[in-house]
């Protein structure tokens, strides 16, 4: 199993990125995805997940309404929207499946 994140940088308070995670090694189109996130000297918490469909999708409170998870089945890629991004939101985010992680892509969100 191999989750490759990529995507994250600077990016300034109110701004929007998107990360990918490029999945391979395993059937991706059977599993539930998620992102968690680690903020700078805090535990890693989880951000979002998402069914093996796409049909069903959870978040934490603290990003409800601004970021969106999504999937390519096609493309064995989970992807996450950020938008109106915070600096409490700069953290290294990963991918993460079954007992596997990615080793995360940074963002920072700062003036």
């Amino acid at each position: 199993v191999q989750l490759v994140e990529s995507g994250g940088g600077l990016v300034q308070p109110g701004g929007s990125l998107r990360i990918s995670c490029a999945a391979s090694g395993f059937t991706f189109s059977i599993y539930f995805m998620s992102w968690y996130r680690q903020p700078p000297g805090k535990e890693r918490e989880l951000v979002a997940r998402i069914s093996s469909t796409g049909g069903t999708t959870n978040y934490a409170d603290s990003v409800k309404g601004r970021f969106t998870i999504s999937r390519d089945n096609a493309k064995n890629t989970a992807y996450l929207q950020m938008n109106s991004l915070k600096p409490e939101d700069t953290a290294v985010y990963y991918c993460h499946v079954m007992n596997y992680w990615g080793k995360g892509t940074l963002v920072t969100v700062s003036s």
